[in-house]
């Protein structure tokens, strides 16, 4: 069993109208419709990419 921490993401708003770092952002963290989740390692960097789209997406 592996110990690395996951988190789990959901994008609940589509990014039509928003900047294209915003777009690309969702596609870097595996996100691209709305309702899709993924679970991601808990690191800075996914931190941080999540902390860019923090209003299209819901963190569990």
């Amino acid at each position: 069993m592996s110990d690395k921490k996951l988190v789990k993401v959901t994008q609940e708003r589509s990014p039509i109208g928003r900047k294209a770092y915003q777009r690309q952002t969702l596609i870097g963290l595996g996100l691209n419709k709305i309702g899709r989740s993924r679970e991601l390692e808990d690191t800075a960097s996914v931190r941080g990419m999540i902390n860019k789209v923090k209003h299209l997406v819901k963190v569990n």
